[in-house]
């Protein structure tokens, strides 16, 4: 069985139980893990040196340490062999909020991005436009003046609700619905949403350039252990790298979860 055959199995078996699950979680009026907001996205790219370079100079993001962060949120980019477009995966693109979308979008076009979507304003949202940089990460770009900088990242999944569900029961944050339209999970500033796939599971994140998302967390082997009793495949144990202690885990749809504690 390919591995990914064997997420998708995963994923159909989970998504028949994960709404209850969640439901469940959500009734103790306490997420299953105590998380403090996120650590970052990783983005799996052939140069990752480039790619910082362009993420910091067009997108507005801050490169040091070895990743590229646009305030407190980390966008972590590793070596892939090959570009792996998001667009068909599980972590669909992310999106980043700037003053003039317009101006943005022709802005990145002359750098060196693609265009799929054209600037254009949502009744009742803000202006949006869709790029996918020259490694293949589909961004959305969009003008809300609320939530500036790094906006949200946006799943595709089978089943929407039970996904929010799940993720606000595993890690909590807040149910929100973006200007009483959009449905997703906000941790401080940055949006969670899941939009439907129909009956078809994508391509698993690490597969592709959008490779996981991660919270920061307190204890990090409490939340393995409660990880693993809640029946969540843990893909790479508590492992220690310099200041702070990392795990993958993989939810229901193949999306690679990290969590990390960080030392003082």
């Amino acid at each position: 069985m390919t591995q990914t055959a064997r997420v998708a199995w995963i994923g159909a078996l989970a998504l028949l139980t994960m709404g209850q699950t969640a439901a469940a979680q959500r009734a103790s009026e306490a997420p299953l893990v105590k998380t403090l907001g996120y650590h970052n996205v990783h983005i799996s790219v052939p140069d990752p040196a480039a790619a910082r370079a362009w993420y910091s100079e067009h997108l507005g993001a801050t490169d040091r340490d070895g990743a590229v962060f646009f305030g407190e949120m980390r966008v972590s980019i590793v070596p892939s062999p090959e570009v792996r477009r998001s667009e068909g995966s599980v972590i669909d693109h992310i999106g980043i909020s700037y003053p003039d979308v317009v101006a943005k979008t022709a802005e990145l076009e002359a750098a060196g991005a693609t265009v799929l979507s054209e600037p254009r304003e949502a009744p009742g949202f803000f202006m949006f436009a869709y790029i996918e940089d020259p490694w293949g990460v589909k961004i959305e770009l969009v003008e809300d003046s609320e939530w500036p900088g790094f906006h949200h990242i946006h799943l595709s999944v089978p089943d929407p609700t039970a996904t929010l569900d799940w993720y606000e029961g595993m890690f909590g944050g807040t149910r929100d619905s973006l200007r009483g339209q959009l449905d997703g999970v906000r941790h401080g500033g940055i949006w969670l949403f899941a939009n439907g796939s129909g009956d078809e599971m994508r391509a698993p994140s690490q597969e592709r350039s959008l490779w996981s998302l991660g919270w920061i967390v307190p204890d990090l082997d409490a939340a393995a252990q409660a990880l693993r009793k809640a029946g969540v495949p843990v893909t790479t144990e508590p492992t220690p790298y310099q200041d702070l202690t990392y795990a993958f885990f993989l939810d229901p749809n193949g999306v690679s979860v990290e969590l990390l504690d960080v030392d003082p």
